[in-house]
């Protein structure tokens, strides 16, 4: 379930959050009620960027299609950049 709060996030701030409730959960050491607690929070949190980067990618579409002139190409990363 995504929480007002949730959706008022930043991108970089949900992400951070996700990523902090995963390194707790892989440590296995919370009580079942907190680790369950906390997966649902990572839920939330996944959805909510998932669809914030949906957005953006729609964004980026629409964007491209009102300058056609910029073709869209696959982007690869390098290892720097990884």
């Amino acid at each position: 379930m995504t929480t007002k709060k949730d959706e008022n996030m930043s991108f970089e701030t949900a992400l951070s959050s996700l990523e902090n409730i995963v390194q707790q959960l892989e440590k296995g050491d919370l009580p079942l009620e907190q680790a369950m607690a906390l997966f649902e929070q990572g839920l939330a949190l996944s959805k909510t960027t998932q669809q914030t980067l949906q957005q953006a990618e729609q964004k980026i579409k629409v964007l491209m299609d009102k300058h056609q002139d910029a073709p869209l190409q696959d982007f690869e990363l390098t290892q720097d950049d990884q």
